[in-house]
């Protein structure tokens, strides 16, 4: 059974795996990625899931965004869970952890770009994104929200910018990390 805890600095090494395991070097060259690109995740919403040993099997991070001019709310991303776990019910766990913890420190809404038919379980749909634009390509079925508080989306429009702290060391280019993962 997976134990959901808070991911602390140390774990970066095992995340980093985790997501190359699951996603493949293509993860740095998503759209999603440049919103997450240079920014530390958002307070307390940067979950990790372990087994009984204490090796970490999923991940799943939120980030500030701004919608439009000045709506705030939360991008979700990304969800990894170790392809051995996965039927295990650990990425509905974190899922849903993530996602009430978010809502009780005051998120609004979250956004995302995955999976329809595993994200619709959680509430998230198409239609508050539907005037909505992303900094890059994205196919539009995958382009979710939900409310965390009911009409928080009403109306949104406009461009989706990264928002939120920003790392303290800068990050590589994306190309140099596509060209670190595949040496």
């Amino acid at each position: 059974m997976a134990v959901i805890l808070d991911e602390a600095p140390a774990d970066a090494g095992a995340r980093e795996a985790l997501l190359d395991r699951a996603f493949g070097a293509g993860r740095f060259t998503k759209t999603c990625e440049r919103l997450r690109e240079g920014r530390i995740p958002a307070s307390g919403l940067a979950l990790k899931a372990v087994d009984e040993t204490g090796r970490m099997i999923g991940t799943l991070r939120f980030w500030h965004v701004t919608i439009g001019t000045e709506r705030p709310a939360l991008m979700l991303g990304p969800l990894a869970v170790e392809s051995a776990s996965r039927e295990g019910g650990v990425g509905s766990s974190l899922m849903r952890a993530g996602l009430a913890r978010a809502a009780a420190l005051g998120h609004d809404a979250v956004i995302l770009v995955g999976d329809r038919p595993y994200y619709e379980r959680f509430g998230f749909s198409g239609e508050a994104t539907a005037e909505l634009e992303m900094p890059g390509p994205v196919e539009r079925d995958r382009f979710l929200a939900l409310e965390l508080k009911a009409g928080a989306l009403a109306g949104a429009s406009g461009e989706v910018r990264g928002a939120g702290a920003v790392a303290f060391a800068p990050r590589k280019s994306v190309k140099d990390r596509v060209a670190a993962r595949a040496a």
